[in-house]
């Protein structure tokens, strides 16, 4: 017999409850009355011996001792979930991805269906939102993030390496001439001029001075926005070529320059420790390396290190 585990109907309810900040809502989730999640609670309490929470008039918060129990108890939980799940020779029924807009619609959609064949028996749910997700809640399984893939808390495996260059529709390029050099970039007005990427890109090719692309600033956000903006016509925009290999084969775009550089920067697929060894997560992130492993290939580009 193992010594000093604690109940685990109570430690269950405790991770509902230390989840939610909210006895009435542990006990909605669970299907038991608010007195039951009090009495299992001062169970557990008392086998530890301190409070786990502090009861104020207006709810109740974690105690430090619960902070970090709580941590735990949600991790140990989790594992025990996808031991059950193996020991019943199949994974989890379902797999919640939150992405951001231009990773979730020009890159994922377009593959995601192999992923679902090799795996019929799991559920897929996609959101788009460029909000971060908050995994304590468990709406959530894995995210796609764009960043530098240094998260507390969580663990995180390069997808795509971020690489831009200038982008225009065919059209635009010819109304004013054509793009030969990187100064003929600042005939035509630059979409979100603001974005840093133009300040890099520009330095790299070799424009130092200030300048800038048109004169009426726009601001479209997620890359998928400026690119249909760049599409219809109305400026330059700094891309993804990655993302974009369909509009550049069509025609819908141009990319002038091979020139492509980089900031550090990536899209990373994101998920808790406490989900390290869930089945159903494993499978997602091996497909999505292996299906986006020609995407990490290095290029023969430029680059930028901030450090210079």
């Amino acid at each position: 017999m193992r010594p000093n585990l604690p109940p685990l109907a109570a430690v269950r309810v405790f991770e509902a409850a230390a989840r939610h900040k909210n006895f009435t809502k542990a006990a909605t989730e669970l299907g038991m009355t608010q007195a039951a999640v009090s009495y299992q609670i001062k169970i557990l309490e008392e086998r530890v011996g301190t409070p786990l929470f502090e009861r104020r008039a207006r709810g109740v918060s974690l105690s430090e001792v619960g902070r970090k129990f709580a941590a735990k108890a949600s991790e140990a939980l989790d594992i025990l979930g996808d031991a059950f799940s193996d020991a019943k020779g199949k994974s989890q029924d379902s797999l919640s991805i939150s992405a951001i807009p231009t990773f979730a619609t020009n890159a994922l959609a377009q593959r995601l269906g192999s992923f679902q064949l090799a795996n019929p028996s799991i559920s897929v749910r996609v959101e788009i939102s460029e909000i971060l997700v908050d995994f304590a809640t468990g709406e959530f399984d894995v995210a796609i993030r764009g960043g530098r893939g240094n998260w507390d808390g969580l663990r995180s495996h390069l997808i795509v390496p971020t690489r831009f260059t200038p982008m225009l529709s065919h059209d635009l390029a010819e109304s004013l001439g054509g793009v030969n050099t990187p100064e003929d970039l600042f005939k035509f007005p630059f979409i979100s001029k603001s974005d840093p990427w133009w300040t890099v890109w520009l330095k790299v090719a070799g424009i130092h001075q200030n300048k800038s692309g048109g004169t009426q600033p726009q601001h479209f956000g997620p890359q998928i926005l400026e690119a249909q903006a760049a599409i219809a016509g109305q400026g330059v925009a700094m891309l993804t070529p990655a993302f974009f290999k369909n509009a550049l084969a069509n025609g819908q775009l141009i990319q002038p320059f091979e020139l492509e550089c980089d900031d550090g920067t990536g899209y990373w697929l994101v998920y808790p420790e406490s989900r390290r060894n869930s089945r159903t997560v494993r499978l997602f992130k091996d497909w999505l390396l292996q299906e986006f492993s020609d995407f990490r290939t290095p290029q023969p580009k430029s680059s930028f290190d901030e450090s210079n």
